[in-house]
């Protein structure tokens, strides 16, 4: 979700979501990223996310986009810097809800939208939404989890004022920072929603470290 705002719950999400196209599950996802290429066991033809964090810098992780070969390694089609969690003393702790980063393991995607609004809670325009995920205490659920940047429902920018930082405006590598979700730059979501209206949309995210 965004750093400066709490998503609206479920509920209200699904409300809001006019737009929301729906996906299906995919089967399980590919290992990380090797040279550009993974091994997987999803569907033939099927595309998914694959978020690497980066422990050194969380605000200088990668998403990639892949997509799955029968009995070969699976494709990359795209990649981007992405962020997740706050880097503040708990951004790598994935219980730490609102902080830290998005938790390791699979998520369903559950709908894509290219003009979400959300209002004054930090996620608006491009946004993929992905179930809600149990950390690794076994008790701590992360909620209203989204791939997302920083624009107007409709994509485009919030004007510049001095001193001010928008939810609605990308003002460089800061706002890579997020209470949990993906974070990308508005070029790089635009990308990513173009690459899969092409190639198919992603059924899954999978995220490791």
């Amino acid at each position: 979700m965004g750093i400066r705002h709490r998503i609206a719950p479920l509920a209200a999400v699904l409300a809001l979501a006019g737009g929301l196209a729906a996906t299906a599950a995919a089967p399980a996802l590919a290992a990380q990223p090797a040279s550009g290429k993974t091994t997987g066991t999803a569907a033939a033809d099927g595309t998914y996310l694959y978020f690497n964090r980066n422990q050194s810098n969380p605000g200088n992780s990668r998403l990639y986009l892949m997509k799955s070969i029968p009995d070969a390694k699976d494709e990359v089609l795209a990649k981007y810097r992405a962020g997740s969690g706050d880097n503040g003393p708990n951004g790598k702790d994935e219980c730490a809800s609102s902080q830290g980063w998005l938790p390791n393991g699979t998520y369903q995607v559950l709908a894509h939208d290219a003009h979400y609004n959300g209002g004054d809670l930090g996620v608006n325009g491009k946004v993929i939404h992905v179930e809600d995920k149990v950390c690794e205490n076994g008790r701590t659920t992360r909620a209203e989890l989204f791939v997302h940047s920083e624009m107007w429902p409709e994509g485009s920018q919030a004007s510049r004022e001095p001193g001010e930082d928008s939810p609605y405006r990308w003002d460089g590598s800061d706002d890579y920072r997020s209470l949990g979700c993906i974070k990308l730059k508005p070029a790089d979501i635009d990308n990513l929603f173009s690459k899969a209206g092409r190639y198919g949309w992603p059924d899954e995210l999978k995220v490791v470290s």
